[in-house]
């Protein structure tokens, strides 16, 4: 298994007040855990049912993302956080890279050449608007 991330005590300092406290109903489980699980998956890139049981149950760790997602929660405290701090001097905001299969840009289509755009605009339409004429009928015509 890999190794688990877990947030610093920095880093969780600076994230839970941007998060929602006081909030009516059922007490919610440990949001440092729940959070580091989060962030785990999105590290690592493995399905949400794979997420290590030391981050809790994984369902709880979906539940948790998708609706703060829908209610832009992360969005809110990602910016706030982001404004709070200096802007340092260097930034990366994704380094990382996906192989594509070698299909990804299409099929090949052999030697045949693209039209240009003029000589397509000037031919005769291949297709032409079907009129509704039986939009006006009624069912007992």
């Amino acid at each position: 298994m890999a190794d688990l991330f877990w947030l610093s005590d920095e880093a969780w300092k600076a994230l839970d007040p941007h998060l929602p406290h006081g909030k009516p109903g059922k007490p919610r489980v440990d949001d440092r855990r729940v959070i580091s699980g989060i962030l785990f998956v999105l590290k690592t890139g493995c399905r949400w049912r794979d997420v290590p049981p030391e981050y809790g149950p994984s369902t709880t760790i979906y539940n948790r993302y998708n609706r703060w997602s829908q209610r832009d929660i992360w969005q809110r405290a990602f910016a706030k956080m982001a404004a709070a701090g200096e802007v340092p001097d260097e930034l990366s905001l994704d380094s990382s890279h996906v192989k594509a299969h070698r299909s990804a840009s299409g099929a090949k289509r052999g030697k045949r050449q693209k039209r240009s755009a003029v000589r397509a605009a000037a031919e005769r339409r291949r297709s032409m608007p079907w009129p509704m004429i039986a939009a006006d009928r009624s069912p007992s015509s």
